[in-house]
């Protein structure tokens, strides 16, 4: 019996040691008969920590089971039994929930069944419990901006203190807009997927991804073996730059530049910044022409192009989180200008010669090779051989061609020279006074034909042939009277009468110029409320003209050619064409009793073009007997309408049988634009 006894728990022992179960001999050796050992597993694992105290204990079912019912206990870490022993329920294949003391630590627990064969052997499984918080996450701040084309990166520094009993199982890490957020869901603990940097106590560094432009937060806290979390979270902000910086060249100029041109980049940028922090700090670059670029640190760079051409100018800078577009760092290319440079002057020179149909039109090339020619240029004038200063002439400028027109009318008879100044379009000057062929640029004024005009009152010339008999034949000559240069300047007309001038224009050799324009012009005095009248007329075949002059005030008549492309200007002499006053007299009665009722006067002074004074203006009544001078015996004031009365009484006995003249006298007056004039008489006897 000892024997097969023997052999049975030896068999046991080999059962409970091929299922990795531990074994209690003392035990075994009674319940050898009884049932084998369990394969006990541990909801999670054996090797797992629990943050709660319950575990739950189980084993496959099996018939070699039947009948039985399981009975554990467990014990701590020193071997006292914390669960009493506890039967389950028979046939089942696990046990009740066992609820460890809430004491982090290492339970141990013995199943064994029991059942009308006896015991079987008691097989032990290790509880682990711990739900002790892990003390606070240790994570680097990372310094300045993060830029948004890169991985954020977040340094976690290793656990230091007591941890809890089941160690440092690694951190948990979450990034979002929200400084009060959490990397996990649960309020006090972290499942396996939440833990992200699986390094125990080392801590690492931890991935954030490419983050979203402003400010982030990353929430890091430590997880325990059993998932508790730090009861802290630790909140990192992360700034993240996600644009470029903007940069500004100035200096470039629109078109040409006439010299080296100096060019300020300046870069700006709202989140990161500009400000200079050493070699990795945030920088300004100019680069010309694809050369080494001239950088400076901070927001500011200055470079000078040199040399004629076209040059290209590359500028870019790097802001404080390191996005830069310098076409290396990133694939976008960076912004650049072009800048052009001529420092030589044009090419100058005036025409060949003059248009014959245009001799007053003064005409200078400019040609330049690299900027072309500009919008700008000159032509001035001035006496041959003197030194006085060119005076400018009126000069347009369009498609590298000087033109200028010079009223040659305006200047006496004798040599000019010409200068002609031209720009390209950078800015260079330069100037000449010969002709595109080498001579210098001298005109003979007058450039046009001399004309002449004759101007006077009455028309065309008055005609009359002359004949003479001569050996027995009558022979005829035609004969001018007096040319209109002879005729007098001046010419006195009653108002309301029209005048007839005329003249005649022609070259200085006296051939007749027909079909251009003559304008005679009329200067009112005045008061006239008119200034100034000018009519213009054509020359007939044989170069006359004729006009005739409306009625109106005083005025000066001046006669005017204003010339053409290939005449000369010519004016004639001035004349003055007096208007007399239009007055007007009468009487009540052609005769007048000494002593008895007046002889009324009254009249007007007819006008109606001048205004006159709402006061009037003075009229003088004149009289005489036939063969004495006329004398006044009262002035009178008319009323703004120019009308007058004045009774008169005959008292004296010398005037009976007596015949009287009366008129009336408009004396001059300032401001009143005619001259001074008498009424027609009107006779008047006494009886």
């Amino acid at each position: 019996m000892r024997r097969r006894s023997s052999k049975l728990l030896a068999a046991a022992a080999s059962i409970g040691i091929a299922a990795g179960l531990a074994v209690d001999p003392a035990s075994s050796v009674a319940s050898s008969s009884a049932y084998p050992p369990l394969e006990l597993t541990v909801e999670d694992g054996e090797g797992s920590w629990h943050a709660d105290p319950g575990f739950r204990l189980e084993w496959a079912p099996s018939p070699l089971y039947v009948g039985a019912a399981p009975v554990h206990v467990v014990r701590d870490a020193a071997g006292r039994v914390v669960i009493e022993e506890t039967t389950g329920e028979v046939g089942a294949h696990y046990i009740p929930p066992i609820e460890v003391p809430r004491r982090p630590g290492l339970y141990t627990a013995e199943v064994w069944l029991r059942g009308a064969s006896g015991e079987g052997p008691r097989v032990t499984s290790t509880l682990r419990f711990d739900d002790a918080r892990p003390s606070s996450a240790r994570p680097i701040r990372p310094q300045g901006w993060v830029a948004k084309a890169r991985q954020a990166l977040i340094e976690i520094a290793p656990a230091t203190g007591q941890q809890p009993l089941s160690g440092i199982r690694g951190y948990a890490v979450s990034v979002d807009r929200n400084p009060e957020g959490s990397p996990c869901a649960g309020p006090d603990r972290c499942s396996e997927a939440e833990t992200d940097l699986r390094s125990g106590p080392a801590g690492g560094s931890v991935s954030l991804g490419i983050l979203p432009e402003g400010i982030n937060f990353a929430h890091v806290v430590a997880v325990s073996g059993s998932g508790m979390r730090s009861e802290t979270v630790e909140d990192v902000a992360l700034a993240v730059d996600g644009n470029r910086p903007d940069v500004f060249l100035h200096g470039v100029p629109e078109g040409w530049s006439n010299g080296p041109v100096r060019l300020t980049a300046i870069a700006t940028d709202a989140q990161s910044g500009m400000a200079a922090a050493g070699p990795a700090g945030p920088f300004t670059a100019i680069a010309i022409d694809g050369g080494v670029p001239t950088v400076a640190a901070g927001n500011t760079i200055s470079a000078t192009v040199r040399g004629e051409g076209a040059h290209r100018v590359a500028f870019y800078a790097r802001d404080g989180a390191g996005n830069v577009d310098d076409g290396e760092a990133s694939s976008a290319q960076p912004p650049s200008a072009v800048v052009r440079i001529d420092e030589a002057g044009p090419r100058v020179g005036f025409a060949k010669s003059q248009d014959p149909s245009e001799p007053e039109r003064i005409e200078a090339t400019v040609t330049d090779p690299l900027s072309g020619p500009g919008d700008r240029g000159s032509i001035a004038v001035r006496p041959s051989g003197t030194r006085r200063r060119f005076e400018p002439l009126p000069t347009s400028v369009s498609a590298g061609k000087l033109t200028a027109s010079w009223n040659s009318d305006a200047y006496p008879a004798g040599s000019y020279e010409f200068k002609a100044i031209g720009y390209d379009a950078a800015g260079n000057a330069s100037s000449t006074d010969r002709r595109v062929n080498g001579t210098r640029m001298v005109l003979a004024n007058p450039l046009k034909r001399t004309t002449t005009i004759e101007f006077g009152f009455g028309g065309r010339r008055l005609v009359w042939h002359r004949c003479a008999r001569a050996g027995g034949r009558v022979r005829c000559h035609r004969e001018s009277i007096r040319p209109f240069e002879q005729r007098p300047t001046t010419r006195s007309v009653p108002y309301g009468r029209g005048v007839p001038v005329g003249g005649r224009l022609a070259s200085a050799g006296g051939a007749p110029l027909s079909g251009l324009p003559v304008e005679i012009i009329e200067t009112f005095d005045p008061g006239s409320g008119a200034i100034q009248r000018t009519t213009t007329v054509k020359t007939n075949p044989d170069g006359s003209f004729l006009a005739h002059l409306a009625p109106g005030p005083n005025r000066h008549l001046e006669i005017e050619f204003a010339g053409n492309r290939v005449l000369t200007r010519a004016g004639g002499r001035a004349l003055r064409l007096a208007v007399r006053t239009s007055v007007h007299l009468r009487a009540s009665a052609a005769r007048a009793s000494i002593g008895g009722a007046p002889v009324v006067f009254s009249g007007r002074i007819g006008d109606f073009e001048t205004t006159i004074p709402a006061a009037g203006r003075p009229v003088e009544l004149q009289f005489r007997v036939p063969g004495a001078p006329w004398s006044e015996f009262r002035t009178v004031q008319t009323d703004a309408n120019g009308r007058f009365r004045y009774p008169y009484s005959f008292s004296d006995d010398d005037s009976r049988g007596v015949r009287f003249q009366f008129r009336a006298y408009a004396p001059p007056q300032p401001g009143w634009p005619y001259e001074p004039a008498a009424s027609r008489p009107v006779a008047v006897t006494g009886r």
